[in-house]
């Protein structure tokens, strides 16, 4: 608070004493008309009040700046008069307007300052729901695998001899899917993490081929998923755009992985890229049951509910609270929609801005 008074006072006094140099300038140069020399003092009045916050700076600038112009530029010079003609009527508008252009800029100052704290309030807010909602998603996506993973691995380990090969093999193999599971989920965490480290949720972009961002990802899930099938439309021309690719791929593994597994469908999952004049567009889309009507305004929010899918522990609920805020820390948007059959996840993604 005292570094701010400091310069708040330093500021003032700069831009007074350069009011004074430059009425000097144009009263030396042939223009002693002191109503030219009171809108310089008026406009640095304007910017002391808006760059202070205080209404203080503004009043006693606006004092200053009605005996400045009588002092320095008023008959006879370097000298108070207050008898000449008119001067009291001249005095008194001249400390009037100055006081009520100080009182209304310094006002919008402060509304200017009280709406940027109420946007940050609002942006906390933001961030409090979503992390209480990634909260609630862990707790069910983290708990359940690991109560599947401890129960296989007991029932391993008590009954080994009661068991025949193949219910051992059984038994691993749902270890290991668990582990797998787990493993995405970490990433996905990890990911929040990233993001949220940074600087007001912005990540760190570089221009990156489209194809190329795609086939790693699909690369990626495939080694989890070796059955994976997805039919990819791209338009034939070179596409760049500004991105982080870890972290989009990581949105183009989510959203296909939850089609393949939660779609109920065998049918390939289609995945389409379309390019507009100021973006560029993913959507995937599966042909299976499609997605709960009561959850499209909340799927990205990272709720639960107990029928949000068939196999009763892999939720998608924070998968796509993960794609969401990638996508918004990207400057873009994530929509989900029912099609006939099957459902259609889109985001977009802005093309870089031309100079």
């Amino acid at each position: 608070m005292k570094k701010k008074t400091v310069s708040n006072i330093i500021f003032t006094a700069l831009m007074l004493a350069g009011a004074t140099a430059i009425s000097f300038g144009f009263f030396y140069l042939g223009n002693k008309t002191p109503a030219n020399i009171t809108v310089i003092y008026t406009l640095a009045l304007i910017l002391i009040s808006m760059k202070t916050a205080e209404y203080v700076y503004g009043i006693i600038s606006s004092i200053f700046c009605v005996f400045a112009v009588n002092y320095f530029f008023s008959y006879p010079y370097f000298k108070f008069n207050f008898s000449l003609a008119g001067y009291p009527v001249t005095f008194i508008g001249m400390l009037a307007i100055s006081i009520i252009t100080g009182t209304i800029t310094t006002r919008l100052h402060r509304q200017t300052l009280a709406i940027q704290e109420r946007e940050k309030e609002l942006a906390e807010a933001d961030k409090e729901k979503l992390r209480a909602n990634l909260l609630r998603a862990v707790s069910h996506d983290l708990r359940t695998p690991l109560t599947g993973i401890i129960g296989s691995s007991s029932s391993y380990l008590e009954n080994y001899r009661d068991l025949t090969e193949e219910e051992r093999t059984e038994l691993v193999q749902n270890i290991r899917e668990d582990s797998e599971w787990l493993l995405n989920m970490v990433e996905n965490l990890l990911t929040v993490t990233r993001i949220r480290s940074n600087t007001e949720d912005k990540v760190r972009k570089s221009s990156e081929v489209v194809e190329e961002v795609v086939s790693e990802a699909l690369q990626r899930l495939r080694k989890r998923l070796p059955g994976l099938t997805v039919r990819v439309s791209m338009p034939n021309d070179f596409l760049m755009l500004p991105m982080d690719p870890t972290l989009i791929e990581q949105v183009i593994i989510n959203l296909v992985e939850n089609a393949c597994i939660h779609s109920g469908s065998t049918e390939p999952v289609d995945l389409t890229i379309t390019e507009t004049a100021n973006n560029v567009s993913f959507q995937i889309r599966d042909y299976g049951s499609g997605v709960d009507e009561k959850m499209i305004p909340y799927i990205f929010d990272g709720q639960q509910t107990p029928s949000e899918t068939s196999d009763g522990h892999r939720g998608i609920g924070i998968g796509l609270s993960i794609c969401k805020t990638i996508i918004q820390a990207h400057g873009g948007r994530i929509t989900v929609c029912n099609k006939d059959p099957g459902a259609e996840f889109t985001f977009t993604l802005p093309k870089e801005k031309e100079q």
